[in-house]
């Protein structure tokens, strides 16, 4: 089969996906590279123009070739027998739309079928599923109570239900953050929770195409500006990324047990990236991505390397277990 690197995507994370692209391209030299482009049309691209593209974090990425329509270029696909490497992140990439219509096809693609990404993508019906699992969440908090809530911790946090990437967070510790919040919900759904304060952490889990599953190390993450925002992630050098983080061991092997059972609870395959806060009482669940970033940059790889598991071999084995899973 031909593996075919899909990255872009109609979100406002295809910034960072062309980032994944280029780490995906350089560990895989000899898959050919597609482009999503937001006006939902998919083209070919050279290798050149990919690596060539200097500041994928903040410059949009524009295809030479002409393209064709997404359900066009996976019928392709089919007939080609490709097998899709997403280094996709967010939106229909990751909300399942694009899975459903692999699976349709019987396209063979990397990360979480379509029903497992729909409900990870839904930080409300994720955090419902992962706490009947046994993992911890914060409690939410309704638009329609936010100034009691407010008077009542001092300090909430406000996201988007479905997006990534930290887009669209709003840190509220002042009155005026409130506003804000009644007006982003205006827009798209919101999720507010009380905020919590601890280290920010993060645990990956991979599945291997022998059936083994694990967590990998967990990553401690200190924001420079006490913020792990858009910014944060991907802009700022003084955004420190441990792998292994620096946990007591106790916590070490919560932050592992959890990630699992979120994985699991959430009938995730493959690999997945769950985030959480570590508190006073322990680690608290805030969500599970199903398609983590792969950049150079990116937690998901420096895990793998914490591991000792090299990133060509993983992409191989996930292009291994996405055959198989097709097949079945």
């Amino acid at each position: 089969m031909r593996n075919t690197i899909l990255f872009g995507g109609t979100n406002k994370e295809r910034l960072v996906s062309v980032a994944s692209a280029q780490a995906l391209c350089e560990a895989l030299p000899e898959a050919d590279l597609w482009f999503w482009h937001i006006d939902d049309t998919v083209h070919e691209v050279t290798k050149a123009e990919l690596l060539g593209h200097k500041r994928p974090f903040e410059d949009e990425f524009q295809p030479v070739s002409r393209g064709v329509p997404l359900a066009q270029a996976l019928n392709r696909a089919k007939l080609e027998a490709r097998v899709l490497v997403l280094g996709l992140h967010g939106g229909r990439a990751e909300n399942g739309e694009l899975q459903i219509m692999c699976e349709m096809r019987g396209v063979p693609f990397t990360g979480s079928g379509s029903a497992s990404s729909y409900l990870a993508f839904d930080k409300i019906a994720a955090k419902r599923f992962a706490a009947l699992g046994g993992v911890p969440s914060p409690a939410s908090i309704d638009l329609g109570n936010l100034d009691e809530a407010f008077a009542e911790y001092g300090k909430l946090i406000a996201k988007p239900v479905r997006d990534g990437s930290s887009y669209g967070l709003i840190y509220v510790v002042a009155k005026q953050d409130l506003v804000a919040v009644r007006n982003a919900a205006k827009a798209e759904e919101y999720i507010i929770e009380p905020f919590i304060t601890g280290t920010e952490a993060t645990c990956g889990v991979l599945e291997q195409a022998d059936g083994k599953m694990f967590s990998l190390p967990p990553v401690e993450i200190v924001a420079a500006e006490g913020r792990f925002d858009y910014t944060a992630k991907y802009l700022l050098k003084s955004t420190q990324e441990i792998c292994p983080g620096r946990f007591a061991p106790e916590v070490t092997v919560q932050l592992q047990d959890l990630a699992v059972k979120a994985h699991r609870a959430l009938s995730c395959s493959g690999y997945t990236r769950s985030d959480f806060i570590i508190s006073a009482k322990g680690p608290i669940y805030l969500e599970t991505n199903t398609l983590p970033g792969l950049t150079k940059a990116s937690l998901y790889p420096k895990a793998l390397k914490a591991q000792g598991i090299d990133f060509t071999d993983f992409l191989h084995d996930q292009i291994v277990l996405s055959v198989k899973r097709t097949q079945r």
